[in-house]
């Protein structure tokens, strides 16, 4: 992809991310941004299935970590909000590291640059590279306008319990998925 249409596409999602987060925190919502119709099988299933490469270039599939509770974080290293709430999500796989928790980054960035802010955060997860392509899941989830940051979190029984446009604090983070772990 040449240099002036990646430029282009960055600052089109990154619009979108702003006009969608925008729209989630608006009033009216007991907990803005949070999605509470029925999401579909199939749609989680898409999730599921993805296969991508990690920041070691092995590829991962979703589909392994079933049976677990699924924290997925579509984010970017570009997006400021995203940037901001990946320490909390760290801290939260930290503390959570001895149940049936998986947490997983899917960034829409280049595996360089993922690398980099790996190595500068220490994401104590996986890191997930994906295209662009991978935010139509996120229509599927309820984020028409596939803006980031956005996380579903799917259940142990493969059911997506909580999808957020927006960032997710420690607290909210670890409540949800606790909540989850107790059913």
């Amino acid at each position: 992809m040449n240099r002036n249409l990646q430029t282009a596409l960055i600052l089109v999602v990154a619009l979108l991310a702003g006009i969608g987060g925008y729209f989630a925190n608006r009033g009216g919502q007991s907990e803005p941004g949070t999605q509470t119709r029925e999401i579909s099988t199939e749609t989680v299933n898409a999730l599921l299935a993805l296969n991508l490469p990690d920041t070691h270039g092995q590829v991962q599939a979703l589909e392994q970590w079933r049976g677990k509770v699924i924290v997925a974080n579509f984010w970017a290293t570009w997006c400021p909000p995203c940037r901001k709430e990946i320490p909390d999500f760290a801290a939260a796989s930290q503390a959570l590291a001895d149940q049936p928790v998986q947490f997983v980054g899917i960034s829409i960035d280049s595996l360089e640059k993922v690398q980099t802010f790996d190595e500068e955060f220490k994401v104590p997860y996986p890191l997930l590279i994906a295209g662009p392509e991978v935010l139509t899941l996120a229509a599927g989830f309820g984020n028409d306008a596939r803006a980031l940051p956005f996380t579903v979190i799917i259940d142990r029984d493969g059911k997506a319990r909580h999808i957020k446009l927006g960032t997710l604090n420690r607290e909210e983070l670890e409540g949800r998925i606790r909540a989850l772990l107790a059913l």
